[in-house]
């Protein structure tokens, strides 16, 4: 499953690999090898509530028990990893340790809430980190733009995210008391997204630790860096194809037009809008014919403000200042055409 939010493969996504091989190949485990070790990761809130067997709320949210649900998860983090790339492995930890922690606060309390209001118990919840997932739909939905892929019947859109709806559909159907561990996911996502009583700031991966894991586990689930080739999802449309072959020649040209901004700049001393002096291919197919004179004008103009709110942002990825400056000036301030940008640069 491709979608064009990044490139295929788990290059810059180590964190993300992890989560695909290991609690995936743990969860096969228990299934087939070790179903007598199931029990001590089931996910049952009123053993920690009566018994005070807190030590369910790890053990039951890491592993998942059902195969269904392990599968969908490993997909939808396969199609999550693009936030790593673009805010960097720390970040991204801190993202998925502060939606799981508050997630499991949120699973008490709609528990409690289910029980007082109607009188039913949900004493079992679907194991397995689950609550991160649904909670990376937040950003999913708020920073990944739609882009329409095709239509059916002339009315109903398929875009670029429609597929990973279907798929978090699909896991939120799995079981009975799924939706309460997708409401907290939802919930937690939303409290940190949104900075809710400063959540990022407390509930974050230390920078020692983030060194520790990098020169650790880092190099053993790093993935080498892709190939210019894309392929295409097999039982892809026509017309998918030639959106996504098309997707992929504007990013390859996209990219060594930014190449020959830089060169330029290193010699001139000077930054060009190659986003106005190189139309992309969509625009050079729907364009009239070029006025030369407002072409000279819009080179002749003076560089472009920059946002230093999105300047920091790419900042605190790794990126220097200068390239920072360079990637949005010649994005016209799109952060995410930048950031990939400066992450395939």
């Amino acid at each position: 499953m491709f979608t064009s939010t990044g490139s295929s493969g788990l290059y810059k996504a180590p964190l993300s690999k992890s989560l695909l091989l290991v609690p995936s190949t743990l969860s096969i485990l228990l299934a087939l090898l070790f179903q007598h070790y199931q029990k001590f990761f089931v996910y049952n809130l009123q053993a920690v509530k009566n018994d005070l067997q807190i030590w369910r709320l790890i053990c039951g949210r890491i592993i998942c028990l059902d195969l269904k649900d392990t599968f969908c998860s490993s997909l939808l983090i396969y199609n999550f990893r693009i936030f790593e790339r673009r805010y960097g492995s720390r970040k991204f930890a801190s993202f998925l340790l502060g939606s799981w922690i508050l997630s499991a606060l949120f699973d008490l309390i709609l528990v409690e809430a289910f029980q007082y209001s109607f009188a039913i118990t949900a004493s079992n919840l679907p194991s397995g980190f689950l609550g991160p997932v649904f909670a990376l739909f937040v950003p999913f939905y708020c920073s990944i733009p739609r882009v329409q892929v095709t239509q059916i019947l002339g009315q109903f859109s398929i875009t670029n995210k429609t597929l990973i709806y279907i798929l978090g559909l699909q896991l939120l159907t799995s079981g009975t008391h799924i939706w309460v561990v997708a409401t907290s996911g939802l919930i937690a996502g939303m409290c940190y997204t949104n900075s809710v009583l400063k959540v990022h700031q407390v509930l974050c991966i230390p920078r020692w630790m983030a060194k520790l894991f990098s020169w650790t586990l880092e190099p053993i689930f790093s993935s080498s860096e892709p190939t210019n080739e894309i392929r295409i999802g097999m039982g892809a449309t026509v017309d998918i194809q030639r959106q996504q072959r098309m997707e992929l020649l504007d990013r390859q040209l996209m990219l060594s037009q930014f190449v020959h901004v830089r060169r330029q700049r290193r010699h001139q001393g000077r930054i060009i809008n190659w986003n106005r002096f190189f139309p992309t291919l969509r625009q050079r197919r729907n364009a009239n014919a070029p006025d030369v004179r407002q072409s000279e004008q819009e080179v002749a103009a003076p560089p472009l403000e920059v946002s230093e709110e999105q300047v920091a942002r790419l900042m605190e990825m790794g990126f220097s200042r200068v390239d920072a400056l360079e990637a949005l000036r010649a994005s016209n301030n799109d952060l995410n055409v930048a950031t990939n940008f400066l992450l395939q640069h």
